[in-house]
């Protein structure tokens, strides 16, 4: 028998055993300065991809004034206490009121972590009696809360319509057994990939088999659709998803995030959902900025405008250049290339060092071996010039990569 802590001492997890050569640089790296497209990393300025800030809003200045006016007004403690004890205000019904306009819904509830929310939400839908059907590439909070369920889960391949049709039959089979009910989930924009999901197809699919869906957009949410109501409303078919979550950790730029249905749901959500029952409810500053994030989203549409059009010319610039970029319809910008571990952080480490280029490095095992993604997120405050010389930059490390300048057998060394 083996001691908890020799345990983990001599098993560090695939991303763990590299932590002594990448932590600080290549993971846990610390970006300074105001947020925004440029940004210092280690006493430089650097070119910055690797934010989520979709629509600018992280400095917008009226949106720092409202963050520094909520703080000054109400205290970083206020509400004590969780929601439904003694952490409710009217700041927080206001919020949710103007979320579910946004997003179409007819009630919502504010929760104080986006990947705590989708966990808990999961676990407070089905019991054991119910079936979860699920897209293979579901972000790791919905895998998660899957874990937690008591009942049967299948999975179907990534957007395959077809398999999620089988499963469909088979959790209808099975709960015709059982008495419950299937709760089909999907994400409206995939992180990774950038893809959307095939909602209004999965949405169709209701016309023959009965159940549920429910959609984490967190990624569409702000981005997606004429108004920003997300993935669902960019392909007509908001109304056939019956559960929608949004973050507030991507266009509002802030923390925290939101769960919109029918007033019984949420209802039945907010007296039953663990992770908000007994956690303390969402700071009042927060909620007081996030009133003002919402209110430019609303107004401020040029803010969207923007994103898409630096979003398009980066995608189109890379397409031109010959870079694989998938089949990204979204934001998110996965630039794919072929190379090992340590080639990964030796184009890493040129392109922050040599051409103060910033973003983000996937290799596995979050992807297959002998893969690399570099994760681009367009926002609307990047300029055509910055698109142009990331690009231009793109096109000098791709050529190193497969004329083999990168090659090594260690992770590259950075001081």
């Amino acid at each position: 028998m083996k001691d908890l802590f020799e345990k983990i001492r001599d098993n560090r997890g695939p991303l763990g055993k590299h932590a002594k050569e990448s932590h600080g640089y290549f993971t846990f790296p610390k970006l300074e300065g105001d947020i925004g497209p440029r940004m210092i990393f280690r006493g430089r300025e650097r070119l910055n991809w690797s934010l989520n800030n979709y629509l600018g809003l992280a400095n917008h200045p009226e949106v720092r004034k409202a963050d520094v006016e909520g703080a000054q007004k109400f205290g970083l403690a206020a509400p004590m206490g969780a929601r439904m004890m003694s952490g409710n205000s009217n700041y927080h019904e206001q919020l949710e009121s103007g979320l579910s306009a946004l997003v179409k819904k007819e009630d919502t509830i504010l929760c104080n972590f986006g990947y705590q929310a989708m966990v808990s939400a999961i676990d407070c839908l089905v019991d054991r009696h119910d079936v979860i059907v699920y897209d293979a590439e579901s972000h790791a909070c919905i895998i998660d809360g899957v874990r937690l369920h008591m009942g049967k889960r299948f999975v179907y391949p990534h957007n395959d319509i077809a398999s999620l049709e089988k499963q469909l039959d088979r959790a209808t089979k099975m709960v015709e057994q059982t008495g419950g009910a299937i709760l089909v989930i999907t994400e409206g924009v995939f992180g990774m990939s950038g893809n959307q999901g095939k909602l209004k197809e999965i949405v169709d699919l209701k016309k023959k088999f009965t159940f549920r869906l429910f959609v984490d957009d967190a990624h569409g949410c702000g981005t997606m659709g004429p108004t920003g109501g997300g993935t669902g409303e960019a392909q007509g078919c908001q109304d056939g998803i019956d559960i929608y979550f949004g973050t507030f950790a991507k266009s509002f730029a802030l923390i925290g995030g939101f769960i919109s249905s029918t007033e019984d749901v949420v209802e039945y959500l907010r007296y039953n959902m663990r992770s908000q029952i007994f956690a303390k409810s969402l700071p009042l500053p927060l909620v007081y900025g996030l009133l003002k994030r919402l209110e430019l989203m609303n107004t401020e549409k040029h803010l969207r405008e923007n994103l898409w059009k630096i979003t398009n010319a980066l995608q189109k610039g890379l397409k031109d250049a010959g870079f694989n970029i998938g089949t990204t319809s979204s934001p998110v910008t996965p630039v794919y290339l072929n190379g090992s571990i340590p080639e990964a952080t030796n184009l890493i480490l040129d392109l922050r060092e040599n051409f103060n280029v910033f973003c983000s490095m996937v290799v596995y095992p979050v992807i297959p071996k002998g893969q690399i993604i570099l994760r681009l997120i367009p926002t609307a405050v990047h300029t055509l010039d910055d698109v142009n010389y990331t690009i231009d930059a793109f096109s000098k490390i791709r050529h190193k990569l497969t004329s083999g300048q990168y090659q090594s057998d260690k992770i590259a060394a950075h001081s």
